[in-house]
């Protein structure tokens, strides 16, 4: 019979009046890849924060090895040998790829750390894995693929059991996608249970031993990998089959927006180096690559938040280089951040103060320096529904959603602003296939409607899906530039990687 590692026995979770998960038993037995999926909100991320100790259960059971626990803290639930690989990389920049490793588990020579032995050690341990890096390394110069090791090893070397990963290849590129499946792949081989929440179906497909679909805070079906395919899981979890996307042909007009020369110099380095790029009246223009190759500084500099130091930059014809935020939206750009918390929303603020950012002064909310509250809520309200926010009421604060949600209310706030430039960083990130499709139908629809849309995406498939023209971005250069259909996914994949088109 095979060994249940760990067992969750009918969690409820409840926050106020929203129940987050409901009556959830789940299990994970010894050596296996478990893959936890669902909607942005389902619950999948709350039961395996209630797990790993980051929330406390409403009521229900959990069992490690048959004995029953009880976690208050992160801690509490290492020292029982479980792990999380977090989404959001934990890692201290000026520090090395071993100190970032052994860190609060340092190995000592009196009252010092023994800095040539910690570095045989990981070397050791990284070697064990098959989880190359070098142990001198700083991490500000580890590419993302290198970290997200680094966070695995971190992981290892406090000698956990049972793994968890939390999104893992959100900011991957197809080649190093492929190599940390093979990781997954072997830790499990070497005994390790695993894990797996992911909404990349295909990923499920290749790893996964057993699979649990989560809807509404429930578990809703259980197959085994064998017993199921892409097709079935995405219908369990949004309710329906997705639909074939056919784009139609662009049209392009006039340029919206440009650079020319746009460079970024800073500590002794160039971040952007003279980036040409243009977009166009009636398209979607991609940026791929991989994450901390320029793409969130362009972003900045294109924005209003980070002035360069060079080059110009043009909005509807006009020069806005060393223009504020404010001189942007008001020329006609309105901007989805890639992270949501930091640059996109004031988590302490309601859904209702967060709708109505760059809007405070219209006229149908603002009257003589009055804002009309009636009218903020029925309008926030609007776009809760029309983009399938789950949220209690306007006034909730947007911390108190799920990732997703958040997301989704930052984007319907962008896309409603009705601007003819709209810029799109990550606006998928972290979101399921149902909220995925209606966000993708709206670019589109900008899109036909004669918007130019800049998408900055690490989901390889959305650039490809949705633009008309494809920059690659390597080391804050542009080293390659594609129309549809011209590049495969794979070599796109590559370039981004600084490899040749040949």
């Amino acid at each position: 019979m095979t060994e249940k590692i760990f067992e969750i026995r009918h969690i409820d979770k409840l926050y106020g009046t929203l129940l987050a998960n409901d009556d959830v038993s789940i299990h994970l037995n010894q050596g296996e890849i478990l893959c936890l999926v669902g909607e942005n909100g389902a619950g999948k991320s709350t039961i395996m924060k209630i797990l790993y100790g980051l929330e406390a259960p409403t009521d229900g059971e959990i069992f490690v090895k048959g004995q029953k626990v009880h976690f208050h803290t992160p801690s509490d639930a290492m020292a029982r040998g479980i792990g999380m690989v977090q989404q959001h990389f934990m890692l201290f920049e000026n520090m090395s790829v071993a100190e970032n490793i052994v860190f609060k588990n340092e190995i000592s020579k009196g009252l010092f750390m023994d800095r040539k032995q910690t570095v045989q050690t990981v070397r050791k341990l990284s070697e064990k894995y098959g989880l190359k890096i070098d142990p001198e390394a700083k991490i500000e110069d580890c590419p993302v693929g290198l970290r997200q090791r680094v966070e695995i090893l971190k992981i290892l070397y406090q000698s956990a059991e049972i793994i968890i990963f939390d999104e893992p290849s959100a900011v991957l590129t197809p080649l190093e996608v492929e190599s940390l499946l093979e990781t997954i792949k072997s830790l499990a081989a070497s005994g390790k249970s695993i894990v797996l929440i992911t909404h990349k179906l295909q990923e499920v497909m290749t790893v996964a031993d057993r699979i649990y679909v989560m809807r509404a805070g429930k578990v809703v079906a259980e197959r085994l990998r064998g017993e199921t395919d892409t097709d079935e899981l995405a219908y369990l979890m949004v309710g329906h089959h997705p639909a074939l996307r056919e784009v139609p042909a662009a049209k392009p007009g006039k340029i919206l927006l440009e650079t020319k020369k746009l460079s970024l110099h800073r500590e002794g380095r160039d971040i952007l180096k003279d980036i040409d790029l243009h977009v166009d009246a009636g398209e979607v223009v991609g940026i791929a690559g991989v994450s901390g190759n320029g793409q969130t500084e362009l972003e900045m500099c294109l924005t209003g938040l980070q002035r360069p130091t060079g080059g110009q930059v043009f909005l509807q014809g006009e020069e806005v280089t060393n223009a504020g935020v404010k001189a942007h939206r008001d020329s006609g750009m309105a901007y989805i951040s890639e992270d949501r918390y930091l640059w996109g929303s004031a988590g302490e603020a309601t859904l209702s103060e967060n709708v109505l950012m760059a809007k405070e002064n219209r006229p149908e909310f603002n009257s003589n320096n009055f804002l009309k509250q009636k009218a903020i809520k029925a309008y926030t309200k609007r776009l809760i529904e029309r983009f399938s926010v789950k949220a209690n009421d306007t006034e909730q604060k947007i911390r108190e959603l799920s990732g997703g949600n958040a997301q989704k209310l930052i984007t319907a706030r962008e896309i409603m602003m009705d601007t003819p430039v709209l810029i799109c960083c990550e606006p998928t990130r972290g979101i399921d296939i149902g909220a995925m499709e209606f966000i993708h139908d709206r670019i589109l629809e900008k899109r036909e409607n004669g918007c130019g849309v800049l998408l900055v995406s690490s989901e390889l498939n959305e650039i490809m899906t949705l633009s008309d023209r494809i920059y690659v971005l390597f080391e804050g250069k542009i080293t390659g530039e594609f129309k549809r259909g011209a590049v495969d996914e794979k070599t796109l994949g590559v370039l981004m990687l600084g490899g040749r088109h040949d």
